[in-house]
């Protein structure tokens, strides 16, 4: 299906509305749009393009796609243009191309650091520096920067979040009425020309607004009072104040006035300072000597049918400021982990070290065979160029030839170096009468260990067997929200299939090895009563469990055994179970969550 015009989308009024206020006020700087797959988020992103477009204007419209390189970023030397002009040729980057239009990234919470970090500073100084390959280059990047992900994949990063000015969740669901118009709008062929009114209304508003904004003029009280809401809400940093003031005024010029009025700073609270809420705000104390609201009226005051109505004063029409954004602020969601700024100001900064790999930063290019690697084609060519008079005269080349004569010698393929997080993957023993013990204590670990996995760039992973194999409920995931998901749904009872909890979690090992995730710690809460093999029956388990445990420990997965058996019924099933597979044997069978997750993480440091 194509994009619908921006004035088309069903059920997206407040992004709309976001984008209004980046288009007019452009200090706002970016937003970020979080919202499930199919939510219409690359939508509002060519909304946004078509909206500051017109038949005689058109801006720079980039899209940064998830696989981009530093070099794609950032710019770097045209070897093409360098070799027909024999010259250094500089080839701009997408942040140079998008000087004076949109930068577009979705999918933006999975873009490494290499690329975030170049891309803040770009935001910040409105320009992108080429320092590489020879050259030094400064070249204009003011654009607006819209970043769209979803939230169940993990957040962006704090630092760029930080300095957009509006943050955005769309809503999960839709009702049935609003899934069907989206379809129907969609199917329509004309959708586009039907809206074409609406898309030029909106272009003059915008016009309108930008020559309107300049005489806006906000009170200092109104500052104040936006300045004392974020403080209420444990907003950090002065950024967020400043945004909300922008944004403010950019909503009175949108309303073509001269001043800000009270929605203006509801709407400034709604897009700036409650999604960046690290807690909830308490509610308003009345004053010292405020009188107790009266009474309710009984059945005979009621009768004053003949009564004509009293008129309200000018008091009673307008709702003090204090308790407009009280009330707005009761829009915060319960679970605050789900807030962009509130999961990222837990646990302790670091990392768990870097691994080379085929991702992440740059770091060197060294000889080596394509195939096997990314090649660098500026360093190639660097490595071949003093040996082109020499083979040249060896081959009878003519000396003004363009071609370049190259060896496999020559050849430079790139070294990559990332932060290492770990897998903590979580197998859970669904059956017997302890099952539902067990799920409290892998919840509580699953959740202490989540609220850290952000700095870490850790994962989590949840695998629960029951009844004759394995299932995994939540695949390596940051996400609280689908952590508790798969947590409150896992069905227990049946028998203990332990040989196939071991050779899932091989699998989900391997997976994670081949995505960058080099350390897996296998955290098995079980009694260790294994009564389903691989195979039908109860025979031969004990000899699957031994084969199984030797092909964790050759797949370098690090594992621990909570055992929560009692110990009156306990035979030392768990500590056999952890001697086979080289693990940590550990009793705890009334332990916290937050006990477990220590665990792990120990285990991690200690390597």
């Amino acid at each position: 299906m194509s994009a619908l015009p921006l004035s088309a989308l069903v059920g997206l009024e407040l992004a709309q509305q976001a984008l209004l206020l980046l288009a007019v006020e452009p200090r706002l700087r970016g937003i970020a749009v979080g919202a499930p797959a199919g939510a219409g988020k690359s939508s509002l992103a060519r909304g946004m393009r078509d909206l500051l477009c017109s038949g005689e204007r058109s801006v720079p419209f980039v899209e940064l796609p998830l696989g981009v390189d530093e070099a794609g970023l950032l710019g770097g030397l045209d070897i093409e243009a360098t070799l027909r002009a024999g010259r250094r040729v500089a080839r701009a980057g997408a942040l140079a191309r998008a000087d004076g239009g949109i930068l577009y990234a979705d999918q933006v919470n999975l873009l490494p650091d290499a690329i975030i970090n170049p891309l803040i500073a770009a935001i910040d100084t409105g320009e992108v520096r080429l320092e590489r390959e020879g050259l030094s280059i400064q070249s204009p990047a003011r654009f607006v920067f819209i970043g769209s992900y979803d939230p169940a994949e993990g957040l962006p990063r704090r630092h760029l979040l930080d300095r957009l000015g509006l943050l955005l969740v769309l809503p999960r669901t839709m009702n049935e009425q609003a899934r069907a118009e989206v379809v129907r709008r969609n199917l329509r062929q004309a959708a586009a020309q039907a809206y074409a009114d609406d898309l030029d209304l909106l272009r003059g508003l915008v016009q309108a607004a930008r020559e309107q904004l300049p005489q806006v003029r906000i009170e200092d009280e109104q500052i104040e009072q936006l300045v004392a809401m974020a403080a209420l809400c444990g907003v950090e940093g002065h950024r967020a104040d400043a945004f909300a003031v922008y944004a403010a005024c950019a909503a009175a010029a949108l309303g073509l006035r001269d001043r800000v009025e009270q929605e203006d700073l509801e709407l400034a609270v709604r897009l700036v300072i409650l999604p960046r809420a690290t807690r909830l705000p308490p509610p308003p104390e009345p004053p010292p000597d405020e009188e107790p609201p009266p009474p309710p009226p009984s059945d005979a005051d009621n009768d004053t049918s003949d009564a004509p109505p009293e008129p309200l004063s000018d008091d009673e029409l307008t709702i003090p400021p204090e308790q407009v954004l009280s009330a707005l602020a009761a829009e915060l969601p319960v679970e605050l982990e789900q807030l962009p700024f509130r999961a990222l100001r837990r646990g302790k900064t670091g990392s768990r070290g870097t691994v080379a790999g085929k991702r992440g930063r740059h770091i060197r290019s060294i000889p080596g065979d394509p195939r096997r690697g990314r090649i660098d084609v500026s360093a190639t060519l660097r490595a071949a160029a003093p040996f082109q008079p020499l083979r040249r005269a060896q081959t009878g080349t003519d000396a003004a030839s363009a071609r370049v004569l190259l060896r496999g010698d020559d050849l430079r393929i790139k070294q990559y170096r990332s932060k290492a997080g770990a897998l903590f993957l979580f197998a859970v023993d669904a059956s017997g009468s302890m099952a539902l013990h067990r799920m409290r204590q892998a919840k509580g670990a699953v959740h202490a260990l989540l609220q850290k996995a952000y700095v870490h760039r850790d994962r989590v992973a949840l695998l629960a067997f029951r009844g004759q194999n394995a299932e995994l409920l939540l695949p390596p995931s940051q996400s609280v929200e689908l952590a508790r998901r798969a947590l409150d749904l896992l069905p227990t009872g049946g028998g203990t299939p332990l040989a196939a909890a071991l050779l899932a979690a091989i699998e989900v090992a391997q997976q994670a090895r081949a995505r960058g995730i080099m350390q897996t710690v296998l955290v098995l809460l079980t009694d260790g009563r294994a009564n389903v093999g691989l195979r039908a029956g109860r025979e031969g388990v004990a000899e699957e469990l031994q084969t199984l445990g030797r092909a964790v420990v050759a797949a370098g997965i690090q594992t621990i055994v909570v055992d929560t058996q009692r110990t009156y019924l306990s035979r030392g099933e768990a500590r056999k179970l952890a001697e086979w597979l080289a693990g940590e044997y550990v009793y705890l069978p009334n332990a916290q969550g937050e006990q477990i997750a220590a665990l792990a993480v120990d285990r991690v440091e200690r390597g």
